[in-house]
């Protein structure tokens, strides 16, 4: 049995009193991270309250392996994420309600809780279970949803924009505070997937602007428009680029123009076009530069695109206008919610094409149809079965079934 006054992670100090068996005391070698005595995270850095040589840890964290069930992450310099392998989501991919996935269609399957899934559906679907085709001519966008995914569709790469483009689009507003905030519009760039590489070409919009931006591998340029006039219920875009020089036109506001600094001259991108969001989970992998957080709220139509003067303008994607994949995009001003019906004071939520139920406590499953038992995790109040213990539903509330060595009503006691 041993009593320590204090814990040491990696070496007990020389001037502390050692008992030791045999040999020499190392000191460890290496990182650690994640410290947590019982049920209680200690910060490592900020509760420590002495110690020496002692260096900020550089190996990079996908090393460490931290992703669940098969899932394989992916960083850069700053920043990573787990791409989830099949039937699980999280930010470790430690969640597996979608075992028996009830989404179709190549929907995203997402826990709402430890029972209950929702469908995130892919372009052209919508529904509780994405079983329901929809066709989309304007496309409506919702944002970051409670789940963290952002609405989006993605085209293939943009060919021939090197060293010119001109982009043209029409938007229109959702009808809160929040869709002028911090929204991103459209992005193609070397990190959109993680990868190596500053080129990147961005549009967004920030505190009520539009602001365009991008990068030709020697720095950042940035325009930044007049305040949206929130009168008007549709807004027009017209950007471009020649060389480093970059003009910005919104509705009737004069043409800004702005030059990238640095000499490089040619836009070199190779991943997607994604418009009115994105695809990774965390926009911190985007490139550096405005890194909008939130997808765009409202719809976006009449996108198109040129890479020359002597060129027409055509619409993204392989063949014309058609997007490679999407997740949560509606048709503009349709409702999912209105084919519907929450049941037992349920909510009905849609984020673009994608609709579930939100249940009032007590109430569970895909319309709210079922309740919630006393011993499970979603039940409010929870029940006061201590870990280790098995909570058992009795007609009239529940019962601990205690594990070896612990008794009481709530298996408290040793």
């Amino acid at each position: 049995q041993i009593t320590f006054g204090s814990i040491f992670l990696g070496k007990v100090p020389v001037h502390e009193e050692v008992h030791q068996c045999a040999g020499q005391i190392y000191g460890y070698k290496g990182c650690i991270r994640d410290f947590q005595v019982n049920h209680k995270e200690l910060f490592i850095i900020d509760e420590a309250l002495q110690g020496r040589n002692v260096e900020n840890c550089n190996v990079p964290i996908c090393d460490y392996h931290p992703c669940h069930n098969g899932g394989t992450c992916t960083s850069d310099e700053e920043n990573w994420y787990c791409e989830c392998s099949k039937l699980y989501t999280g930010k470790l991919c430690q969640f597996a309600t979608c075992d028996e996935n009830p989404c179709g269609n190549g929907a995203t399957c997402f826990p709402k809780s430890r029972r209950d899934a929702v469908c995130l559906c892919p372009y052209g679907r919508s529904g509780i279970l994405c079983s329901d085709a929809i066709n989309i001519t304007q496309p409506s966008f919702s944002g970051t949803d409670v789940f963290g995914y952002t609405s989006f569709l993605a085209y293939s790469t943009i060919p021939n924009i090197t060293l010119y483009y001109e982009f043209r689009l029409k938007f229109q507003l959702a009808n809160h505070h929040s869709a002028l905030q911090d929204n991103l519009i459209f992005f193609t760039g070397q990190k959109g997937q993680g990868l190596n590489g500053d080129d990147f070409l961005e549009l967004g919009l920030r505190n009520g602007r539009v602001v365009y931006s991008y990068n030709l591998g020697s720095g950042t340029a940035i325009i930044i428009s007049k305040p949206l006039d929130l009168t008007l219920n549709v807004h027009v875009i017209h950007l471009g680029r020649n060389l480093q020089k970059g003009w910005l036109k919104v509705d009737d506001q004069k043409n800004k123009t702005v030059t990238s600094p640095g000499r490089l001259v040619g836009l070199n991108v190779f991943s997607q076009f994604y418009l009115g969001g994105y695809h990774e989970y965390t926009p911190e992998l985007l490139p550096k530069g405005p890194r909008f957080k939130n997808g765009f709220q409202g719809c976006i139509f009449e996108v198109q695109v040129r890479a020359s003067l002597n060129q027409g303008f055509k619409s993204p994607g392989t063949p014309e206008g058609h997007p490679n994949s999407g997740r949560s995009v509606g048709q503009c001003k349709d409702s999912p919610c209105s084919l519907i019906k929450c049941r037992n004071g349920g909510k009905c939520i849609e984020t673009g094409s994608t609709v579930y139920c939100d249940c009032l406590p007590g109430w569970k499953g895909a319309f709210c149809t079922e309740t919630v038992s006393v011993c499970e995790p979603e039940h409010d109040p929870p029940h006061l079965c201590l870990q280790g213990s098995t909570c058992v539903p009795l007609p009239n509330g529940y019962t601990c079934h205690c594990p070896l060595g612990t008794t009481g009503t709530y298996c408290e006691q040793g």
